[in-house]
């Protein structure tokens, strides 16, 4: 018999990216009590890893759990950006509402859309949180007049579109039901999550299932599955079978060890859940995203929504340039074979394939960011590897006509550039599809795009703006191939031999480009130094000195005045390769060099090619 667990609510925090969610989530955890009075917390206590810190953005789902009064509210923090949008869909499988947060000055935003839509489909509850009200430049009335017609578009049910509204601003930690009531606290959203969230509901007497909707990893317990209890009792030690909705044939006995719940910021180990909870096991090695755990007596799979696939690749292979091995501590290709399989633990929107050379992994994902995060991982943990361009993965219809990955764009930026762009990405494929004012005297540009055309584009995108454009893109399906693209108008300076970069040569070299590298740097025979504005490679030699007779001293050097090189970040590395080039990254170092080190051999490589 079905019951509802009237002292539970689990719910998921879904947004557009910088929109706050993660930031809500401290304050409902600070004021639920689960820090001590005196306790010093960092901000965004959720973003855990350091690149989340960094960049501010929130890249894997995090669970926590906090107590209201007398109830227990299960929250899901989840990632806003597109490329880590595999991590939303699972989610929401585990909870019965979500709190949707909305900029109370930008208003819905492409993400927005694309998780709320998700959050529909599965016929959840929504709260709208209209956040950053203390904004001065706030709108929340014309706010919920966008988030309705949203929903709206989004074909909600009446039920959903008579949604609850509350107003906050995450940052001073208060929420209100009006926007007249007094800001005090978080008790305004607290009541309107128990009111308006159903109760998990299952039948605790029934056979065990638990669907496993995230996965974790840890050195010591190895994975650990994170799921909600839909039926029945989970028991340490409890023996059960995994079966899998996608793979009828998967049947494996196991044996929970340990058992744990959420409690703030901490996992508790338990000894058994009930129906409702959300529950981590660990102990079971072949546990996988979409299994479900059951009893012996009754295995059935709960249906499960596949896993987005991904739209770009790039091949990691071992580095073999001539300073290879100097920098990093892991350099052989078990060491970055391993690596990458491990990742396929918690990671599911990636793909690693071994290719045809034992020294080369092709890595698939779900846009340039969601690679760019595991290059920048691994090289903190001390791995030195080389990648290619990024390469977007093509398919055949029925028909055999080749389908390319499509992306909307949505673009807002000052009116003035709004000509540039257009010309920009019309010569990179896009179609213009709409036009219309935004706020702050900004315009909104809409494209549909290949994704193929926005690589290697974000770069020159922040330039054409002056800094001042915010571009957001949402996968769209696979269409119709749009033709060849080249993807850079300007050439590479190529270092002619090994040594260290002089002052005296670089200082020629600079007449002919921009420069990467500085005085005193190692460079190597085909590495690239620079950048030709004109559209051909330009071998230079910034090893040679001056030669020096009586008459002229090597202090005349000291004279030469160098322009500072352009400093390039992981990303930017990554937009401005070429087909023909490879990134070596180390963990100190960012090297960009052509595949073909040698000039006689890499003239003839282009001969035939364009024979």
């Amino acid at each position: 018999m079905n019951i509802k667990r009237e002292d539970v609510r689990n719910i998921a925090i879904i947004a557009h990216v910088d929109h706050g969610k993660t930031t809500l989530v401290d304050d409902l955890l600070k004021q639920s009590g689960v820090f001590r009075e005196n306790q010093e917390v960092e901000e965004r206590v959720m973003d855990s890893n350091d690149i989340e810190r960094e960049r501010g953005i929130t890249i894997l789902s995090k669970n926590t759990a906090v107590f209201y009064k007398d109830k227990k509210i299960n929250i899901i923090d989840t990632p806003g950006h597109a490329d880590f949008g595999g991590e939303v869909e699972r989610v929401l499988k585990m909870v019965n509402g979500v709190i949707l947060v909305v900029d109370a000055f930008e208003g819905p935003m492409p993400q927005t859309k694309f998780v709320l839509q998700k959050a529909l489909e599965l016929d959840l509850a929504v709260i709208v949180c209209i956040n950053k009200i203390d904004r001065p430049e706030a709108r929340p009335q014309e706010v919920i007049d966008e988030v309705l017609e949203l929903l709206m578009d989004l074909d909600a049910s009446d039920k959903q579109l008579d949604c609850p509204f509350v107003f906050a601003s995450a940052k001073a930690g208060f929420a209100k039901k009006n926007l007249e009531d007094p800001e005090v606290d978080m008790a305004p959203l607290f009541e309107t999550i128990i009111e308006s969230i159903p109760a998990p509901e299952g039948d605790p007497d029934a056979h065990t299932q638990m669907l496993i909707s995230t996965i974790d990893y840890n050195e010591y317990v190895g994975r650990i599955g994170i799921g909600k209890i839909d039926n029945g009792e989970v028991k340490v030690n409890q023996e059960c079978v995994i079966v899998n909705h996608h793979d009828p044939d998967k049947m494996r006995r196991v044996k929970i060890s340990k058992l744990y719940q959420f409690e703030g910021l901490n996992r508790k180990e338990v000894t058994k859940a009930t129906v409702g909870d959300i529950v981590a096991v660990s102990g079971i090695t072949e546990l996988h995203i979409g299994d479900t755990l059951c009893s012996l007596e009754n295995p059935q799979a709960i249906p499960f929504q596949k896993i987005s696939e991904p739209t770009i690749a790039m091949d990691f292979m071992v580095n073999d340039s001539p300073l290879a091995g100097t920098e990093g501590k892991y350099v052989t290709s078990r060491h970055i074979r391993d690596r990458l399989f491990r990742e396929l633990n918690t990671d599911v929107s990636l793909r690693v394939e071994e290719t045809d050379s034992p020294d080369c992994f092709k890595v698939s994902g779900r846009g340039e960011l969601h690679l760019s995060v595991l290059i920048e991982n691994m090289r903190r943990e001390g791995y030195e590897f080389a990648v290619s361009k990024a390469e977007v993965l093509y398919r055949y219809n029925e028909r055999n006509q080749k389908q390319e990955p499509m992306e909307l764009a949505y673009i807002d930026v000052p009116e003035e550039f709004t000509g540039t762009i257009i010309q920009k990405l019309t010569a990179r494929k896009g179609e213009l599809q709409g036009m219309s004012p935004a706020n702050g005297g900004y315009t909104r540009l809409e494209f549909s795009i290949p994704s193929r055309g926005l690589i290697g584009y974000r770069g020159e995108f922040l330039t054409d703006t002056k800094g001042n454009g915010i571009m957001n893109t949402i996968f769209d399906g696979y269409g119709p191939y749009k033709g060849d693209l080249s993807y850079r108008k300007t050439g590479s300076l190529i270092a002619y031999e090994s040594g260290e970069a002089i002052t005296y040569g670089l200082f020629n070299a600079q007449e002919r480009g921009i420069l990467f590298i500085e005085p005193g740097e190692k460079v190597y025979g085909g590495m690239v130094i620079g950048q030709n504005p004109k559209a051909e490679d330009i071998e230079v030699n910034v090893c040679k000195t001056k030669k020096l007779t009586n008459t002229r001293s090597s202090s005349a050097d000291e004279a030469l005045k160098l322009v500072p090189r352009k400093l390039m970040s992981l990303e930017q590395c990554l937009d401005f390769i070429d087909t023909d080039e490879l990134l070596e990254v180390t963990p100190s170092s960012l090297r960009i060099r052509k595949k073909i080190l040698d000039p006689m051999l890499r003239k003839r490589a282009s001969f035939k090619k364009n024979a």
